[in-house]
């Protein structure tokens, strides 16, 4: 490899910016690509040279080294010393600059590469109903689902005990089939073989050459406490398996709250609607209210009005990934009866001699009480 600027190699001057160092490079690799000067030795190297300058200059980092020590700073320099420690592949370069989809620009010459393609299985997606008790404790459930699993027959090979793989007669083993599209030619991924560049002997009968069946699994999920409809957890590597041993997809567990008899959820605060009647708020009175887990005794001041919250400190759900919980708070109606009979029409007329049994007038206009509250 010869020793010229790497500035020099690609004609650019040293302040040139990155697209303008790319657009030397593409310009260069297009003149001295192996496959356009066919067992040109000269023309080969030049293609090296250039494209060791490009993978320099269009990295800041390696830049930087270079602009300061040169060449001698490159040695050890994640293989950047030379393209003939083989840490670095000038058409790797070409395919990146250019495009995957043109790999090979000028046709399927000694710089083709097969590319192997491993398809990842797909993603499922599963709706997980828990009840605010189990959000509020957090909960471990084993869940079983209906995805591809890897054929015991082949295990996952796709070819029948006893065969092997033959070369793709489609791509003859690259992995890739070319196509004239007006002065170029365009390569891309083989059907045949899905760029493996092989193709089983003999499929297996149990799954079809692909690898997987269809199956069911159990999986092992843990809620933590304090999560909310529409969260949801990602487990890796549970979902689909991929064909011929590919990488399994994911498993997406999206969370939904069943409706709660008692409680309303809002955030980590949980809403109880208390009836209570007339004489109880009137007198006041100790009441028994239900929680997330248990019961729990809650003093009624006499007086309390129809509307008015009480609240419960930390009788909410817990906080996600976090110290503390909600509150619970209870919401106060008063029940008024729809039935009564004659005694207790009597009394309550009776109640009505009284002026404490209506609300007391204020002075106050609605205009000032209003002006107060806002101030």
């Amino acid at each position: 490899m010869s020793n010229t600027d790497y500035y020099e190699l690609l004609g650019v001057n040293r302040d040139s910016d990155t697209n303008e160092i790319k657009k030397a490079y593409r310009k260069l690799a297009m003149q001295y690509h192996p496959d356009k000067n066919p067992g040109d030795k000269k023309a080969e190297e030049r293609f090296k040279e250039i494209s060791e300058a490009y993978a320099v200059l269009s990295d800041p980092q390696k830049r930087r080294q270079y602009d300061q020590f040169g060449k001698a700073g490159m040695r050890g320099a994640g293989g950047y010393g030379g393209f003939e420690g083989g840490f670095v592949d000038p058409f790797d370069i070409f395919r990146e600059v250019f495009g995957g989809g043109f790999g090979d620009i000028f046709g399927m010459g000694g710089s083709s590469r097969r590319r192997s393609v491993s398809k990842k299985g797909a993603d499922l997606q599963i709706r997980l109903k828990m009840t605010l008790e189990e959000v509020y404790t957090g909960v471990k459930k084993k869940i079983k689902i209906k995805k591809y699993v890897t054929c015991e027959t082949c295990k996952g090979s796709g070819a029948s005990p006893g065969t092997s793989f033959v070369t793709c007669h489609s791509c003859q083993g690259r992995g890739e089939v070319a196509y004239r599209q007006g002065f170029f030619t365009v390569t891309q991924t083989c059907q045949t073989c899905s760029g493996d560049g092989k193709i089983v002997e003999k499929p297996c009968s149990t799954c079809n050459g692909v690898g997987r069946i269809r199956g069911e699994s159990t999986i092992d999920v843990e809620i933590p406490a304090g999560v909310a409809e529409g969260q949801y957890l990602t487990l890796r590597n549970a979902g689909n398996v991929g064909p011929n041993s590919g990488p399994s997809g994911d498993v997406i567990v999206v969370i939904e709250e069943s409706p709660h008899e008692y409680f309303e959820r809002h955030g980590d605060d949980i809403v109880f609607n208390l009836q209570l009647g007339f004489t109880q708020v009137a007198l006041g009175e100790e009441i028994e209210v239900p929680t997330l887990n248990g019961k729990a005794r809650i003093h009624i001041a006499a007086g309390t009005q129809s509307g008015k919250i009480l609240r419960m400190r930390g009788k909410g759900l817990p906080h996600l990934n976090s110290y503390g919980s909600g509150d619970q708070l209870i919401r106060v109606f008063v029940w008024t009866p729809t039935k009564l009979n004659a005694k207790s029409k009597e009394l309550l007329k009776q109640l009505t001699n009284h002026e404490e049994m209506f609300p007391q007038k204020d002075d106050k206009s609605f205009f000032e009480r209003m002006k107060e509250a806002i101030l």
